[in-house]
């Protein structure tokens, strides 16, 4: 796979054999429309492409028509030994021609606006880490009659790799080649994020076999946004060409670390951090609202409903894990829901949100963490006085831990995400993620038949 950034893309510009148009569905996932040359025109660019939004988990049938506009700021190309591709991501609007308002996108980027609006920052900055497992062959299979599944890994994983020398199922943290069997893969990875614009701040191997871990720079909400579904998409396809097979699940693998998706952040204005100050842990008061917000809204089980919207999401979360599952925030603890970094300088200071994985619709993921925070600010809420900052909320003040508990609170408490989450979003989310849970909640597992059969 090679890629190199198309920044300011134009018709008069193209020179590829095939325009690929992406677009992102109500889950996250990237679809495309291809285009091959003699049809790319100034009309595709400024007017778009028709497509069914039905499908991808929108609008009902009779109301599904929708318009694909490429953003030509965001574009680049890909070069094979058959052809050249140019992809572009693509804002969505109706047949009206009015902005669609449960377009990923376009969420994200209402909630950039309405930081504006209320002036109460510029920006939002995030820096986003991938957790994620790879394996060497993975299968799995599910029937009335049957459900299995089993993994392979050169790291140690899975009976045939069961005599090669191996570091522990749980000590894989920052280990060198030879033992680090996947230093190429990340590289390879990285070099094309890198072409294309993501910035990386570092790879590493992480704590479990077959475990990585790539860390993001800062970038602005609705970038962060966009380049993790892009980072996604790059890991899963160099992994394929690579002969490998990778996973953003929560939990992949019983008694073995999760993956989650830690997001550090801070506000901006006037091209400054309006987090450091001189409160508890070196924030603002700004900052610190910010944080009670961001637990408020976690602990009634409603921010949770996109940060960890899968039943697998609630595998992680349990006790004994670096995963937190209660409303505390600390400086520099890997089991508070809100870590406030203990390496930076004062006027770096900034949160990390711990609790979210990759199963998360991304933009609508960073958007809630957003506006969740926001809502703490303009209401001036107080963390300590709330209690999440003490040793007891770690028994007292616990999240909910299943997806069925975690959507009723969201039908009760969503009033913070209507600046940028419309009514009927909310209510296709919730079908999509009720169907989910009854799905797996009423199948037995193999686990059960130990136990009971």
């Amino acid at each position: 796979m090679q890629l190199s950034a198309l920044p300011g893309l134009t018709a008069k510009d193209f020179d590829a054999d095939f325009l690929n148009m992406i677009m992102f569905d109500i889950s996250g996932g990237m679809r495309s429309v291809s285009l091959p040359r003699r049809y790319v025109s100034e009309a595709v660019f400024q007017d778009g492409i028709g497509f069914d939004a039905s499908n991808y988990g929108f609008a009902k049938v009779d109301q599904s028509d929708m318009i694909a506009i490429p953003d030509q700021n965001v574009a680049f190309l890909e070069e094979r030994e058959d052809f050249r591709t140019v992809h572009v991501l693509c804002d969505v609007i109706s047949t009206e021609r009015n902005v669609f308002d449960q377009y990923p996108r376009s969420v994200a980027e209402r909630t950039a606006e309405y930081l504006k609006k209320k002036k109460i920052a510029d920006r939002a900055m995030m820096l986003v880490e991938l957790e994620y497992y790879v394996f060497d062959s993975v299968e799995y299979s599910t029937g009335l009659d049957h459900a299995s599944y089993s993994i392979a890994s050169a790291e140690g994983l899975g009976e045939e790799y069961e005599t090669l020398p191996r570091f522990g199922a749980h000590k894989g943290y920052h280990k060198l080649p030879p033992e680090d069997r996947y230093l190429d893969f990340r590289n390879r990875t990285v070099h094309i994020m890198e072409k294309i614009g993501i910035p990386v701040k570092y790879h590493h191997h992480e704590v479990g076999a077959s475990q990585l871990e790539i860390e993001l720079d800062f970038m602005d909400l609705v970038k962060a946004a966009d380049s993790v579904c892009l980072a996604k998409w790059i890991i899963h396809t160099v992994a394929y060409e690579m002969g490998l097979v990778v996973t953003f699940m929560p939990k992949p693998l019983y008694k073995m670390p999760g993956n989650g998706m830690h997001v550090h952040q801070y506000l901006e204005k006037g091209k400054k951090s309006i987090f450091p100050g001189k409160e508890l842990h070196g924030l603002s008061k700004e900052a610190l609202s910010y944080t009670a917000g961001l637990l408020e809204h976690s602990l009634t089980g409603s921010l949770l409903a996109f940060t960890n919207p899968s039943t697998n999401s609630y595998r992680r979360l349990v006790p004994g894990y670096e995963a937190p599952i209660s409303a505390t925030f600390a400086k520099g603890s890997r089991s508070a829901a809100v870590r406030i970094p203990g390496y930076l300088k004062s006027d770096e200071v900034r949160i990390e949100y711990r609790t979210g994985d990759a199963s998360a619709n991304l933009h609508y993921m960073l958007s809630a963490m957003v506006l969740a925070g926001v809502d703490g600010i303009q209401k001036k809420a107080d963390p300590v006085k709330a209690g999440f900052n003490s040793v007891e909320a770690k028994t007292e003040k616990v999240f909910p831990l299943d997806l069925r508990t975690v959507l009723d609170g969201l039908a009760k408490d969503n009033e913070y995400l209507k600046p940028a989450f419309p009514d009927k979003l909310l209510e296709l989310w919730t079908k999509r993620k009720t169907e989910e849970a009854e799905y797996v909640y009423n199948a037995p597992t193999p686990q059960e038949f130990e136990l009971y059969f």
